[in-house]
C-alpha cells in the first residue's frame, strides 16, 4: 500500500478527533512535536489567513519556520511548507509511511485498536518534517475546535484564537460559549493566548477558562488604532506602530491583520527574537489562495472559500464594497447552514449557477436552484464544475466577474483549472 493509498483508507475524523491517540503516536515517534518552538492558531474563520501572514513576518526574522494548515486546495502537500515550499513528494510518501508503521506497532502491542485517523496522520508528518528540517518555530493551525484536536499535543509559546462563530456545531456545540469552549482547548497555563473581536458570550469563555489556568488574555483590538491609506492601513498597539501595511484583501482581512500583528508581538514577549516592525512590514507579502484570489481575464474570476455563514458574510462585504457585478458560480456542502450562506451570497449576483463537489456530503444543484428560485433570483443548475465554469464565462456580461464560492474544495477544483490556463 503507497502512502497516498494509506491516507485515503483512513477516515478523516474517526470517531472523534481523539487526542488520546495522537499523544501515544507523537510518543511512539520520539515527540518530534517537541524538537521546535510553536504558535497554535484556532478560530472559526481567519485561522489560516493569520498563519500566512505570521509566516511571512517570521520568515523575514531569518528564521526558518514551518507552517501547517488546512484543508488543501491542489495538492495535499500544500498543508506542509518550509520556508514557505512545500513537502517535497518523497519525503512526504517517506514520513507518511513512518507514521503507518509506527501506527501498526501500537496496534501490534494492544496500545492503539485502529489506525490515526486521516488528520492525525497528516499531523504527525508535519511534525516529524518540522523536526528533520530542524525549523525555529512553526505556526500550527488548528484543524476543528482545539481541545481533542490532533494539533493540541504541541505546547505553544502562544495560542491565538482568531473568531468564534456558528460551524461543525455536531463536533463543537450547539451555542458560541460551548464552541469557544472547545477552541479554548487551546490556552497554556502561564502563556498567552491572544482573542480576536467575537460575540462577548464566546469572549467571556475564553477569559473564563484562560484566567482559571493562570493564562494571560491579549485582546487583539484592545489598544490598537487602525488607518486606512489607499490599499494600505497604518496599526498602532499598546507596543508598537505600523506604518503603511497592505492586508490582504477584504475587510475582515485588516482584523485578520491585527490578530496576527498581536500575536507576534506576544511571540517576541515569548522570546523569540525578531524585529517586530520589520516582522510586521513583511506581512504585506501575505498570500493565501483561494480566499479573495483574483485571476485576471475575460471574464475575470474572484475565488473566495467562504464555507460558512460567517465567510459568506465576509465576501457579500467585499462584493458590496467593491460594487463589481457578478456570476456567482455556487457549491456547499450538505452539512453547513446552505440556505444562511445563500441568502447573503444569491442577491448578489446576477445570476446563480449551482454546482457540485463530486463529495457525498455534497448538497445537490436542485436543493440550490430552490433556495434561489424561493429568493425569486434567476438561477441554474450545472452539475459539472468544468461545465458551471465554461457557462459563467460565457454568460458573463462585459465588466462582470465570475465569483466562486461556497466550498474550499470547489474553489480548489476551479483554481486548478484555471491555473492550468495560465502562459508558461
Amino acid at each position: 500500500m503507497t502512502a497516498r493509498e494509506y491516507l485515503r483508507s483512513r477516515s478523516w475524523l474517526g470517531t472523534r478527533f481523539g487526542l488520546r491517540t495522537m499523544r501515544r503516536l507523537v510518543a511512539e515517534l520520539g515527540h518530534p512535536e517537541r524538537a521546535f518552538k510553536s504558535a497554535l492558531i484556532a478560530g472559526t474563520n481567519g485561522k489560516g489567513s493569520v498563519s500566512a501572514y505570521l509566516d511571512e513576518g517570521l520568515r523575514s526574522a531569518t528564521l526558518k519556520v514551518g507552517r501547517y494548515t488546512s484543508p488543501h486546495l491542489i495538492d495535499i502537500r500544500e498543508r506542509i511548507t518550509v520556508s514557505g515550499k512545500n513537502i517535497g513528494r518523497a519525503a512526504f510518501e517517506r514520513l507518511v509511511l513512518e507514521v503507518r508503521e509506527a501506527s501498526e506497532r501500537l496496534i501490534a502491542t494492544g496500545v492503539l485498536s485502529a489506525h490515526p485517523n486521516h488528520f492525525e496522520i497528516l499531523t504527525a508528518v508535519a511534525f516529524l518534517f518540522f523536526r528533520e528540517k530542524k525549523v525555529d518555530i512553526a505556526v500550527l493551525e488548528v484543524g476543528l475546535g482545539g481541545r481533542l484536536d490532533a494539533t493540541n499535543v504541541s505546547s505553544p509559546l502562544v495560542s491565538t484564537i482568531v473568531s468564534i462563530d456558528f460551524d461543525h456545531e455536531e463536533f463543537l456545540g450547539r451555542t458560541l460559549a460551548a464552541i469557544a469552549g472547545e477552541k479554548a482547548g487551546v490556552v497554556r497555563r502561564g502563556r498567552r493566548v491572544v482573542v480576536g473581536p467575537m460575540p462577548r458570550e464566546a469572549e467571556k469563555t475564553i477569559v473564563r477558562i484562560a484566567r482559571s489556568r493562570g493564562a494571560s488574555v491579549v485582546s487583539a483590538f484592545r489598544g490598537v488604532t487602525l488607518r486606512r491609506g489607499g490599499e494600505a492601513v497604518d496599526v498602532r498597539t499598546p507596543a508598537g506602530a505600523y506604518p503603511a501595511i497592505k492586508p490582504l484583501p477584504g475587510a475582515h482581512q485588516r482584523t485578520n491583520l491585527v490578530v496576527a500583528i498581536r500575536t507576534l508581538e506576544s511571540l517576541f514577549r515569548a522570546g523569540i527574537r525578531l524585529d517586530a516592525p520589520r516582522a510586521v512590514h513583511a506581512m504585506s507579502r501575505a498570500q493565501w489562495p483561494g480566499r479573495l484570489e483574483r485571476f485576471e481575464g475575460r471574464p475575470p474570476f474572484l475565488l473566495d472559500g467562504a464555507h460558512n455563514p460567517a465567510g459568506a458574510k465576509a465576501l457579500a462585504a467585499y462584493l458590496a464594497e467593491a460594487g463589481t457585478p457578478h456570476v456567482l458560480v455556487f457549491g456547499a456542502m450538505r452539512d453547513k447552514h446552505v440556505d444562511e450562506m445563500a441568502n447573503e451570497l444569491f442577491p448578489k449576483a446576477r445570476l446563480v449557477i449551482a454546482t457540485r463537489v463530486r463529495m457525498k456530503r455534497a448538497a445537490t444543484t436542485r436543493h440550490l436552484f430552490d433556495i434561489g428560485r424561493r429568493l425569486g433570483l434567476l438561477a441554474v443548475e450545472e452539475a459539472s464544475i468544468s461545465r458551471a465554469v465554461l457557462r459563467a464565462a460565457r454568460v458573463a456580461r462585459p465588466g462582470e466577474t465570475v465569483v466562486v464560492a461556497g466550498s474550499l474544495y470547489l474553489v480548489g477544483a476551479v483554481r486548478k483549472r484555471l491555473l492550468a490556463r495560465r502562459p508558461r
